[in-house]
């Protein structure tokens, strides 16, 4: 027998009260971002989730794509899919565009603006699979656990991150950083790995288990770069304007020269270098440019921290 209690009328939520109350404050909202008539529409989480799903399928068919395809069908398929996805990615793009000139007061962008970008980006896609290609056969080189292409393709949180990157990466590059943040968002809540639309990433990039790493907006990365978990290229400080605001897009954030390997916790911050071939050992915290080949462990960190203290 059900204990469950029946409301009453009188005992509801003043439902109307609520509703009435959550306007106010919204209208309020809306009035201080100058937002108060036709506030604009946002592009779709739920959209770009969809997006990002078929284009990593017509990138990846035979492993991504619809299971049981076929030699025969993989062109159809990937056209299709593609078709679709690019239509959807152009919806997006048109609500981002009129966000943005109603943000900077600017005039209705056009329907063809937006499809032009869309164009740009579907363009970009082969440039993409090969970088990606790089990225695949890093993981495999790089983690003796690893026992083929496919598997570090399907379970790899890394390249999960690192394909939402690289369309997120080429989205921003074409003057859409909302629908870039969105899609790397997507990957960091599905993933734990924050890479910023901005950073640029070369090829053979690998990131091994990955939760906690996190790439800053004006990271720069070089070749054959190597992180583990939790490792941060973040920024030193942020300087702000006469008025106190932040400053946007500084270049704030570490520069990683070819062949780098960064191991798990350590901290990176400002802009500063890693030469080429230099190893960041686990849990070291640097802020200060290291040379090429540089072999840097937490004691040679607590070793430098003591001599600039004596000096």
């Amino acid at each position: 027998m059900s204990n469950i209690t029946t409301i009453l009328p009188n005992e509801s939520f003043d439902i109307q009260g609520i509703v009435q109350a959550l306007r106010d404050v919204r209208v309020t909202s809306l009035e201080h971002r100058h937002r108060r008539n036709k506030p604009p529409k946002l592009p779709s989480r739920k959209a770009l989730q969809t997006v990002i799903d078929g284009l990593s399928a017509a990138l990846f068919p035979n492993r991504l794509g619809a299971p049981g395809l076929q030699e025969e069908g993989i062109d159809y398929f990937v056209g299709f899919t593609l078709d679709t996805a690019l239509r959807e990615l152009n919806t997006q793009i048109q609500l981002e565009l009129r966000y943005s000139a109603d943000t900077d007061h600017d005039k209705t962008p056009s329907v063809e603006a937006a499809m032009n970008k869309a164009r740009a980006f579907a363009k970009s896609l082969p440039k993409i699979r090969k970088l990606l290609d790089t990225d695949l056969d890093a993981a495999f080189q790089g983690d003796p656990a690893a026992r083929s292409l496919d598997e570090v393709l399907v379970c790899y949180p890394g390249i999960s991150a690192i394909i939402h990157y690289r369309l997120a990466h080429e989205l921003h590059k074409l003057g859409l950083p909302l629908i870039a943040r969105i899609i790397s968002e997507l990957a960091h809540s599905a993933t734990g790995i924050d890479i910023h639309p901005g950073a640029t990433i070369d090829e053979g990039f690998f990131i091994d288990h990955g939760t906690g790493v996190v790439i800053g907006e004006t990271a720069l990365i070089g070749r054959h770069v190597r992180l583990y978990q939790a490792v941060t290229l973040g920024a030193k400080r942020f300087p702000t304007d006469e008025q106190g605001h932040l400053i946007k897009g500084s270049a704030r954030h570490p520069i990683l020269e070819d062949d780098v390997v960064i191991y798990a916790g350590a901290t990176i911050l400002g802009r500063i270098t890693i030469g080429a071939g230099s190893v960041i050992g686990g849990n070291v915290w640097l802020t200060r440019s290291v040379p090429p080949n540089s072999q840097i462990t937490q004691a040679k960190t607590q070793v430098s921290a003591t001599d600039d203290v004596a000096q």
